[in-house]
């Protein structure tokens, strides 16, 4: 696109412009997106999208490109040139860059080339969305005043990458922050959005019961811990559906359990892991309390020994109200179809970090395909016509903000 697209001089541009101008590039965001999901990376070093997101800037002529040293993060500042309120302003716009642990069982022919790995989050998408909206801010910087800073996160997957971005100084100078997270349940071009918590925070855990094994014929001469499963799963649930306000949400669920070697040996210990997600520190906590009380319980009761062990997650991503209603804006004036979201999606977001420092939000991106899986499914599909979508959004969005557009 050339430097001198649309109106010279104009501080903003109309949303029908930057709709054109995001639908006319199109073509290569969809490519940097397929390229992304055939070579997935996992948690904090993904060098391959790494280069590719450098490479994708500098093409484009963004000076100042930045790599991080402790993780593969890339940064970099597109600096308006016009007059007006944005000037000396700066607004954050985040990517992430990781994928999932899991093979891909799709047909497309840009698929995961790499067994056990999948971008299955969607975040190929959004690194391509925001690399498009980065080259559409660069070429038209001569119409708005401000700084926008593109962020490319990796580590998003329980790695905390965000903490490490921020430690790097990623937020320096920022006055606010938005990220667009894609989701395959809604359908395409839907943009949902919440003020307050948007996502759940989320803690790990996992339980171990230690009895005393032997032989499966024999077990009145163990101290078996097999049969403490059922009870505690059932008993999280319990105290999730009696003790826990509706109106302050958690959900503790029991994923994996470990025990046992061979058919006819009744195992010492047996070992259950799981997830606990909040909308507030104090659910957190609650459900902490629980987790402990109930394992304890069991374990009393059946004359074995328990450990517990909670790992700190991320807190809740909360969206400032005055910020996320103008995303809603915003995705109105792009011809977008926006739907307010009742209650928290209890999925967790590292971005949260973000949002604890400066006002800002996220919101969610519809891309649903027949056919295609959920979020985090090995048959997760998108519908790519959204990305355009997403490049018109950051972009509107961040002038916006700039120019001190909020609710």
């Amino acid at each position: 696109m050339s430097e001198h697209a649309g109106s010279a001089g104009a501080p903003l541009w109309s949303a029908e412009e930057i709709s054109a101008a995001a639908a006319a590039m199109s073509e290569r965001v969809v490519e940097l997106r397929r390229k992304i999901h055939s070579r997935p990376e996992l948690g904090l070093e993904n060098p391959i999208t790494q280069a590719l997101v450098v490479a994708a800037l500098e093409r484009a002529g963004i000076d100042g490109v930045r790599r991080g040293n402790d993780c593969t993060w890339v940064t970099a500042d597109i600096h308006g040139t016009a007059d007006g309120p944005g000037k000396g302003r700066c607004v954050a716009l985040r990517s992430d860059t990781d994928a999932l642990p899991l093979d891909e069982h799709g047909d497309e022919p840009f698929a995961s080339s790499i067994d056990g790995r999948m971008h299955a989050c969607g975040h190929d998408g959004h690194v391509a969305m925001l690399v498009g909206a980065a080259e559409l801010l660069h070429a038209n910087r001569h119409r708005f005043a401000g700084t926008v800073r593109v962020l490319f996160q990796p580590g998003e997957e329980g790695f905390g990458g965000a903490r490490i971005m921020i430690d790097a100084g990623a937020l320096e100078g920022v006055s606010a922050a938005f990220a667009i997270h894609l989701q395959p349940s809604a359908d395409p071009h839907v943009v949902a959005w919440r003020a307050g918590a948007f996502l759940a925070a989320f803690d790990d855990f996992s339980v171990v019961f230690r009895g005393a094994g032997g032989h499966a014929s024999s077990p009145h001469s163990t101290r078996d811990p097999v049969p403490a499963i059922g009870p505690l799963v059932d008993g999280l649930s319990h105290v999730v559906a009696r003790e826990t306000d509706p109106d302050d949400r958690v959900v503790i669920s029991v994923t994996q359990v470990r025990a046992g070697t061979k058919e006819n040996v009744i195992p010492p210990s047996v070992e259950c892991g799981g997830t606990i997600r909040s909308i507030s520190r104090a659910g957190g906590e609650r459900a902490r309390e629980q987790l402990e009380r109930v394992a304890v319980g069991i374990a009393h009761a059946r004359g074995l020994e328990v450990d517990v062990e909670v790992r700190p997650g991320y807190p809740p991503t909360v969206n400032d109200e005055g910020v996320v209603k103008r995303v809603a804006g915003v995705a109105g004036e792009l011809g977008l179809v926006t739907a307010h979201m009742p209650s928290t999606y209890m999925g967790a977001e590292d971005f949260s970090y973000v949002l604890e420092r400066v006002p800002g939000a996220m919101v969610f991106l519809g891309c649903g395909v027949e056919g295609g899986g959920p979020l985090h499914s090995d048959r997760m599909k998108i519908d790519e016509s959204v990305l355009s979508s997403g490049v018109a959004l950051h972009t509107l969005v961040s002038l916006q903000l700039l120019a001190g557009k909020v609710v």
